[in-house]
């Protein structure tokens, strides 16, 4: 890896890829970060990108892309994620060979699921490299890394793309992200972490509100949240007409 002339990172702003920019620059690999900014991402993580590029000085590359305007994304079918991680990594793809970069890496770790991710075959299909998992490096494994390397990403708690608050075969539009980002930051306000804010189907007033709300958080949090009901239910009560909490242990 230390002897390739130049390297795409294909940048979330999350935990593992973090790490893998930070393995490169200390490896004294020729770096560069692409971050993607998508109707999925949001506005913290973005933040976090910039502020982790900027503290390891790594060139990072900000495109914007509208996810949404490919029907076979905003239908929301099984395979969504193949069709968002295609059209992602072809646009960073892209942009690094215009950098003259032709390595392309993610952060997927030896912990990820070949089978649970469609998003996996694009990363057959667009070549990209995956060393964490190549090396058979786990979450656990490089949270603790991270720690040692006294990175800020290292107790981040992990967080999927906003599509995946949203069940299969429900259309996804930009008003229903904007709701469920703006549930899960009075959320984040209120000092809760590591929760989902996921969409289950039609709220009581189907013609103002039309959908409901599960929260999804760690078992350690529930008593907190019972206690704190009527701030959370006068915090989502905008966005969403019915509001419950999941008791099934993620």
């Amino acid at each position: 890896m230390a002897r390739a002339p130049g390297i795409a990172v294909a940048y979330s702003g999350g935990v593992d890829s973090s790490y893998l920019l930070y393995a490169a620059k200390a490896a004294g690999c020729d770096v560069r970060a692409y971050f993607v900014k998508s109707q999925f991402q949001p506005e913290f993580e973005y933040r976090d990108a910039m502020c982790f590029t900027q503290a390891l000085d790594v060139p990072l590359t900000v495109e914007s892309l509208d996810i949404l305007c490919d029907p076979n994304v905003a239908q929301n079918p099984p395979d969504r994620c193949y069709h968002c991680k295609t059209a992602i990594l072809s646009k960073i793809r892209e942009l690094a060979r215009e950098d003259g970069i032709d390595v392309l890496c993610d952060g997927t770790n030896a912990d990820d699921d070949e089978t649970d991710r469609p998003g996996m075959r694009a990363l057959r299909e667009q070549g990209v490299i995956s060393p964490l998992r190549a090396c058979g490096i786990t979450k656990a494994e490089i949270r603790r890394l991270s720690k040692q390397a006294g990175l800020f990403s290292s107790d981040k708690p992990s967080y999927a793309c906003l599509a995946t608050r949203v069940p299969t075969g429900t259309a996804i539009t930009e008003e229903l992200l904007g709701r469920i980002e703006r549930a899960e930051n009075a959320l984040f306000d209120m000092g809760f972490s590591d929760f989902r804010v996921r969409i289950m189907g039609q709220g009581r007033d189907s013609d103002t509100l039309p959908f409901a709300a599960r929260i999804q958080m760690p078992g350690d949090r529930w008593d907190e949240a019972a206690a704190r009901r009527g701030e959370i239910l006068e915090a989502l009560r905008k966005e969403f007409d019915s509001i419950m909490l999941d008791l099934a242990i993620r």
